[in-house]
């Protein structure tokens, strides 16, 4: 079972807890860092992302695209030596799992897609004020990235899910003290920005797939889930109520066995 996470987000962002209760189902489960960001490696020589006209439309400062992530998790799989396997990604990830699928369909046992679109621009879109509170400051120093970091999930957090503000500065603190790189970050909403619609090519998926998403995602709208699911054919989708942009531990259960009934039927 291959994790592969979001914006941003360095592989502790799939939580132990989550990832035991997968290996208690019978998957060897592996997360990883994408590239440009945690431990993995970053391309910090291929230039900085222009973030102010990225937002205004020009895309001339991107620097890579989400196929170049697929290809990196492809990669990953050939390295570690396993043929196929059973797919998860979350927000991004999910964009990257679902290209995985499609451009290299081989190593794809099953799909779950949780909390993310199509590419689609009429889907899926942020009902956020300020999308640029996704970017992390370069000149941030620990306390207020930290700061930063735990008030946007309090901002695209569950609200119907019971999470403290001591875990939220823990967990920040935790990706702070591994690994702070916003130049990475920049470069994969880049991708993300740069990124074609997916849905004519998700039409031609041929494999197990589950599409989960928060009813209360303020980040990826759940249209995104709605889409995808109508996009690939024989897609279930599971949308869980007061879920936002996040894993909370109580729908934890809820995601496991989405994940591990959809990987039953590969």
């Amino acid at each position: 079972m291959l994790l592969i996470m979001g914006l941003g987000e360095q592989m502790i962002a799939w939580p132990d807890g989550f990832c035991a209760g997968l290996a208690a189902r019978g998957f060897h489960v592996i997360r990883f860092d994408n590239r440009d960001i945690g431990l993995s490696t970053w391309l910090d020589d291929l230039g900085q992302v222009d973030v102010p006209a990225l937002f205004a439309g020009d895309l001339s400062s991107v620097r890579y695209g989400l196929s170049d992530m697929a290809a990196d998790t492809a990669g990953l799989l050939g390295a570690l030596g396993v043929r196929r396997a059973h797919l998860a990604g979350v927000s991004m990830g999910g964009m990257i799992a679902q290209l995985v699928a499609v451009e290299r369909p081989d190593l794809v046992a099953s799909l779950a897609s949780i909390m993310s679109t199509t590419g689609d621009r009429s889907v899926g879109q942020s009902t956020l004020d300020d999308v640029s509170l996704l970017m992390p400051r370069p000149d941030a120093d620990r306390d207020a990235a930290i700061a930063a970091d735990a008030s946007l999930y309090r901002l695209i957090g569950s609200p119907g899910f019971e999470i403290s503000d001591e875990y939220l500065v823990s967990f920040a603190t935790a990706k702070v003290d591994r690994a702070y790189h916003p130049a990475g970050t920049a470069r994969q909403f880049a991708a993300i920005v740069a990124a074609a619609d997916r849905t004519p090519s998700l039409r031609t998926l041929k494999v197990p797939t589950v599409v989960i998403h928060g009813e209360a995602d303020r980040l990826v709208d759940v249209s995104g889930g709605r889409a995808t699911a109508t996009a690939v054919p024989g897609a279930e989708l599971i949308l869980i109520p007061g879920m936002g942009h996040d894993l909370p531990e109580g729908a934890w259960g809820r995601i496991i066995d989405a994940i591990t009934t959809n990987a039953a039927t590969a």
